[in-house]
């Protein structure tokens, strides 16, 4: 009876050995996904891309142990194209959505455009996002409807409130009081505070980390991707108490520094149910500082410009890889690469399918391995709104004419309060990337067939996407609102 009751013991060891093998095998197939999005945050915000200003040893530990990208990129430098842009895999404007929508836009993402969390789905991943969509607040459009199980966040930017630049209200009626109503918390489907304060503003960061955190611990067993697209550090800027004062650099620096403890909580986490050697984790931001905004904004580390401008200050981003054991620790890859790369390259890890339509990003996995330091396009196109304003391949950059916003340091506001910004033209103007990033020399005198090759390159994108207000053929309607469907609508 012993011997029997022994060896019954004895296979049931060994087939949990077996399934914890079969699962572990699974695993190495199905990496978890991690993306970490922060708003407006400046290219020299952080230690790994020079920042001496307070300390950020979460980000450092994630560069040391990972790969810094240094020349990384987005479609649109402003909230939702940038962030249409990162979903899809797509420009912003192939999927029509551009701009910064708030609560009038009677429009989101298109239900048949295809997200990279409904790229997991394929591979039955748990998806989850925590934080600020900006891709519709209706119904209809929010995380849950396009491929996310989950979502808890802000339904747009957190500047979209009935509240003066001092973070006291308005009185009904009053300043930003007559345009927007009550900024609303969203969980899933359903509003869970109807008037977000700016004491609750304080616990943002705190609460998307904490629910990061459980969504990893409850997923453990299986692969799930996560996103964590931050509310900060958009203005205006808020930090829980236990960072308030605790960076010497102001309010900016005790921000970044809570993100930066935000991004150490995942990776912990992620250790501590032995997962991070089987996770990818991506930190970037959507665009550059809203830079008028003086002490309460983000610093470019001397790039041109900030938010709202194709300049390398709005379109360049301080980014991170990290998969211990997979991406070469404490490497630096300085090619080209851009947002819309993120969901093929998802798509090749997991052995997905990508979308039937065409999308513009393409997988940049060997960059992140080191593999390759080929960037697999041949250029990137810089829209702003409808206007197509740079071409931009490994080496050059074209500015094609146009308008944009100009920054002016000199004139930036204070503690919260905004300062005016001027008015700049640009005709066509060639930049040397490798060797002026910042954009300061115009070389397109010493180089008039790059000028000419790049013109052609920029000459058919508009004939896919259109240029100023001339729609291409290659543009795809966003999502609209059906006003007989009272469900889909608040």
């Amino acid at each position: 009876m012993h011997l029997r009751k022994s060896l019954v013991v004895l296979f049931l060891l060994s087939l949990s050995v077996l399934v914890g093998s079969v699962m572990a095998a699974d695993r190495s197939k199905t990496p978890n996904i991690v993306v970490i999005f922060i708003d407006d945050m400046g290219y020299a915000d952080i230690g790994p891309f020079g920042c001496k200003d307070y300390p950020t040893p979460n980000l450092d530990r994630m560069a040391k142990q990972g790969r810094v990208f240094t020349d990384f990129q987005v479609a649109q430098a402003v909230c939702s194209a940038s962030r249409a842009a990162l979903v899809t895999g797509c420009y912003s404007n192939r999927v029509s959505i551009r701009g910064a929508l708030n609560h009038t836009a009677k429009y989101g993402i298109n239900p048949n455009e295809v997200t990279f969390a409904e790229i997991c789905k394929q591979k039955d991943y748990a998806t989850a996002v925590y934080g600020k969509w900006h891709l519709g607040h209706h119904p209809k459009f929010l995380p849950i409807n396009h491929g996310f199980d989950e979502y808890y966040g802000l339904p747009y930017s957190n500047d979209m409130w009935p509240f003066d630049y001092d973070n006291k209200r308005f009185p009904p009626g009053k300043g930003k009081a007559k345009f927007y109503p009550p900024l609303p918390m969203i969980e899933n489907d359903h509003v869970v505070d109807p008037d977000v304060t700016a004491e609750d503003q304080t616990r943002l960061t705190t609460q998307y980390t904490e629910h990061a955190v459980d969504f990893i611990n409850r997923n453990k067993n299986r692969p799930f991707f996560l996103y964590v697209p931050h509310s900060m550090m958009h203005v205006p800027i808020f930090v829980s108490d236990k960072f308030k004062g605790k960076s010497g650099a102001g309010l900016y620096g005790d921000v970044v520094m809570e993100v930066d403890w935000s991004v150490g909580q995942i990776l912990d986490t992620l250790k501590k149910n032995d997962l991070d050697k089987n996770t990818l984790v991506i930190f970037t931001a959507d665009n550059g500082p809203w830079k008028n905004y003086g002490n309460h904004a983000g610093k470019t580390g001397g790039l041109r410009e900030g938010k709202g401008t194709m300049f390398e200050g709005g379109s360049r981003n301080p980014t991170i890889m990290w998969w211990p054991g997979v991406i070469p620790a404490d490497t630096t890859c300085d090619t080209v690469a851009m947002t819309i790369d993120i969901l093929p390259t998802i798509a090749h890890l997991i052995g997905a399918k990508l979308p039937d339509h065409k999308i513009d990003g393409m997988n940049i996995w060997p960059l992140i391995t080191g593999e390759s330091d080929k960037s697999p396009h041949e250029a990137y196109f810089l829209y702003y709104g409808q206007q197509l304003q740079a071409v931009r391949t490994q080496k050059w950059k074209l500015h094609l004419p146009h308008k944009y916003r100009h920054y002016l340091p000199e004139k930036a506001g204070k503690d919260g309060y905004p300062g005016p910004t001027g008015k700049g033209e640009i005709g066509y103007a060639l930049f040397d990337m490798e060797n002026d990033r910042n954009e300061t020399t115009d070389v397109s005198a010493q180089h008039p067939q790059v000028v000419e090759h790049m013109k052609k390159l920029a000459d058919q994108m508009r004939a896919d996407l259109g240029d100023a207000g001339k729609p291409g053929p290659g543009i795809r309607p966003h999502g609209k609102l059906d006003p007989d469907d009272k469900r889909l609508q608040w």
